[in-house]
């Protein structure tokens, strides 16, 4: 490889570190209505405790780290709702999603993806999100064996869903009641992973980003200690890839620490796979089900006509815009998030 190329290939790779990271007054919704969050207000700790730690084994032996949330006062007949987390973070993005479900009565169950948080990585081989799915399966099956649920996915984890009802439709209308695809793709753009800078930066990453990750795989613990000389400008790229309006730093610092402790390995490793996605075709199963489409308005990484394609590829979903947000749009708009999350699950139980 010439000098040329390795500098814009490791240039490649640590940029998709950053872009990782990623990152109200609400009117009555009609389909692809935007929605203005005039305000930010981080309410709650950023801490939480699940009720329960446990953990599934898949099906080529690696080990998922999951949790559940047990509410004080259960609602009669609720469903258990399933979060699903995005690439190169973990469970803990959604620390105020499960406490306002747990509030309202519902079970929560998440996990991490494999090669994130707490969970085992398993080979390059299944670093697939065709996986992904199977492992959400796999986590069903063990752990919410009976019962309905909610499928929420942020970001990989929408993609996940999407693979789940490729190899899954038996369970959807049956077992799964409703979805939630939020700040999510399904690919065929040819612009998964450029970053927001378009289809040629995406083929840059997509040729020569493994390798590059695979390089810096190899000095992870090196450059990781550096992090403390330049968080400055580990900030900027996390808001720019992340948020659109004002945050605090404490947030910012919560998200860039989720996205940094993803394994340069993990992100090597599933590169491939965004540029291989392409489930637009077989969105319908989801129409069985009461579906919610949300997407960012300023998102960088999933923009939001990926999820007008969504919205438009499922047969009666209602679609919301949220202004004035990143792809961290759980985070940046939590308040406003729950409210969508607790009325959609209002609608489901209708």
């Amino acid at each position: 490889m010439s000098r040329k190329k390795q500098i814009a290939a490791a240039g490649a790779g640590v940029a998709l570190v950053a872009a990782g990271a990623g990152a109200a007054e609400a009117l009555r919704r009609h389909r692809d209505e935007r929605v203005e969050v005039p305000g930010k207000t981080l309410t709650g700790s950023l801490e939480w405790t699940p009720t329960t730690e446990t953990a599934v084994r898949t099906e080529d032996g690696v080990t998922l780290h999951v949790e559940i949330d047990e509410p004080s006062t259960p609602r009669a007949g609720a469903p258990t709702v399933v979060l699903l987390h995005g690439f190169t973070i973990s469970r803990r993005a959604w620390v105020f999603q499960r406490r306002a479900l747990t509030q309202a009565g519902y079970r929560v169950l998440t996990y991490d993806h494999r090669g994130h948080g707490r969970s085992g990585s398993g080979d390059a081989e299944h670093a697939t999100i065709a996986q992904l799915g199977r492992d959400l399966r796999r986590v069903i099956d063990q752990i919410a064996p009976e019962g309905p649920l909610v499928l929420v996915g942020h970001s990989m984890g929408g993609m996940t869903m999407m693979a789940f009802g490729e190899t899954s439709a038996d369970l959807i209308g049956t077992r799964v009641v409703g979805a939630v695809f939020m700040a999510t793709s399904a690919g065929g753009e040819g612009q998964l992973i450029s970053l927001g800078y378009g289809a040629m930066v995406g083929r840059l990453i997509a040729n020569y980003g493994p390798g590059a990750l695979g390089r810096l795989s190899r000095q992870e613990r090196f450059l990781r200690s550096l992090r403390r000389f330049g968080r400055d400008v580990e900030d900027y790229f996390v808001y720019h890839y992340s948020f659109s309006s004002r945050i605090s730093r404490t947030l910012l610092r919560y998200t860039g620490d989720l996205a940094f402790e993803t394994p340069f390995a993990t992100l090597s490793g599933f590169i491939s796979t965004f540029n291989d996605h392409d489930r637009r075709g077989s969105l319908k199963v989801w129409g069985a089900v009461p579906t919610l489409v949300i997407t960012a308005a300023d998102d960088r990484l999933t923009p939001a006509d990926h999820g007008a394609v969504i919205a438009r590829s499922i047969p009666g979903a209602e679609s919301v815009i949220v202004r004035s947000s990143g792809h961290m749009v759980m985070l940046e708009h939590a308040d406003f998030i729950n409210e969508e999350l607790l009325e959609f699950l209002d609608k489901v139980a209708e």
